[in-house]
C-alpha cells in the first residue's frame, strides 16, 4: 500500500510551556466568567499527530480568549504521543499503545487494561464528562476535503448545519463501529443527551490550511454557543453534503490491499470490489458508495476503511 508523502507546512513544537493547567489536571485549562451559560470543551491532540489541534488550543490560549458567558475548557489530550513525534515516521506518533479515540467505554476505561492512552483518558474523564459541548479536533492522512464526524442526533446535525464548515458531514447512525470515540462518551453518546459533541476533521495533518481550518473552527463553535461574539468575516452556511456511515471494516490480514490508491471520497457502484482482507472481500454496499478514511498503512487490527452513502 503506497502512501503519498506528506507536505510538512506545520510542524510540533515544544508546547511544555502550556503543561500547568489551572484545575489541577497537566494540559488542561478552563476559564469561567461567572455568568450563566454552558460549559464548552475545545480537545486536542486526541492523536499525537494531528498538529492542527495543538495549533488551535494554543491560538486560543495565546490570544487570551475568554468566555463571556459559561466556561471553557481548552485540552491537549495525547501530549505523550505527540512528544514522540518523527519526521520521518509522520503517522507512528498517532497513538503510542491505544487509539485514544476509541476507548471511552467503561469496558476500557474501567477495565484491567494499562497504557499511556488509558491512563490519559482516565485522568480526562471528569473534564469530558463536565462539558455540555465539545469540539474534538482532528486531521487526515491524506489532504481531502474537510468533514464533520458526528453521531446521528438532531442536536449535532443543527449545530453542525449551522455551523457550515466544513461542508461535508460524516453521520453514524450506529456509532463508530470500531470502538467509543470520545464524542460519544456518557452522555454525549445518548440519543436523549442535551449537548453537542463534534468531530472536525481539518485536513491533512501538517497543512497549514487544516491549522487555520481547526482555529477558525474552534472561534466558530465558541461563537454558536454564545461564549465570544462572532466573527463578522466568518462565511455563511453554504450547500452542504452529508454522508451515512454504513460499515467499518477492520484490517484483518496482512495481506490486505484495496484495487487502487484510494485517498478517500471514491465512490463505488453496489457490488463493486474496494478491496481483499484476507479470504474476505469488501465489496460495495450500495450504489454511490463513498469511501472515507482508507488506510494508508496495513496495520492487523486497526480500521481499514469506512464505507458511506449520500444522504
Amino acid at each position: 500500500m503506497t502512501q503519498t508523502p506528506p507536505a510538512f507546512e506545520v510542524l510540533p513544537r515544544d508546547i511544555s510551556a502550556y503543561r500547568k493547567g489551572n484545575i489541577g489536571i497537566d494540559y488542561v485549562h478552563r476559564f469561567e466568567s461567572g455568568k450563566p451559560g454552558p460549559h464548552v470543551l475545545i480537545n486536542a491532540l486526541t492523536h499525537g499527530n494531528e498538529i492542527c489541534g495543538m495549533t488551535a488550543a494554543t491560538h486560543l490560549l495565546d490570544t487570551n480568549v475568554r468566555p463571556k458567558i459559561g466556561t471553557l475548557t481548552v485540552s491537549f489530550a495525547n501530549v505523550e504521543a505527540y512528544e514522540s513525534f518523527n519526521e520521518a515516521l509522520p503517522s507512528d506518533s498517532r497513538q503510542l499503545v491505544h487509539n485514544l479515540n476509541r476507548i471511552w467505554s467503561p469496558e476500557w476505561l474501567d477495565g484491567p487494561e494499562d497504557s499511556p492512552e488509558l491512563r490519559r483518558a482516565r485522568v480526562l474523564r471528569p473534564v469530558v464528562s463536565a462539558a455540555d459541548h465539545i469540539l474534538d479536533i482532528h486531521s487526515t492522512s491524506q489532504p481531502v476535503v474537510p468533514f464533520w464526524v458526528y453521531p446521528a442526533y438532531e442536536r449535532n446535525a443543527q449545530a453542525a448545519m449551522a455551523l457550515g464548515r466544513p461542508p461535508v458531514h460524516l453521520v453514524m447512525p450506529d456509532g463508530l463501529g470500531s470502538g467509543t470515540p470520545l464524542i460519544q462518551h456518557g452522555r454525549h453518546g445518548q440519543p436523549d443527551g442535551k449537548g453537542v459533541a463534534l468531530v472536525a476533521e481539518c485536513g491533512q495533518h501538517f497543512l497549514r490550511s487544516a491549522s487555520e481550518l481547526a482555529t477558525a473552527i474552534s472561534l466558530d463553535f465558541l461563537a454558536h454557543f454564545g461564549l465570544i461574539d462572532k466573527d463578522p468575516a466568518a462565511p455563511a452556511p453554504g450547500p452542504q453534503r452529508r454522508f451515512e456511515l454504513l460499515q467499518t471494516h477492520i484490517i484483518k490480514s496482512e495481506e490486505f490491499a484495496f484495487v487502487r490508491p484510494l485517498i478517500g471520497f471514491e465512490t463505488f457502484a453496489k457490488g463493486e470490489l474496494i478491496a481483499t482482507n484476507g479470504p474476505d472481500e469488501i465489496r460495495a454496499p450500495c450504489d454511490e458508495c463513498t469511501i472515507f478514511m482508507p488506510a494508508q498503512h496495513v496495520i492487523v487490527g486497526r480500521e481499514a476503511v469506512y464505507l458511506t452513502k449520500p444522504i
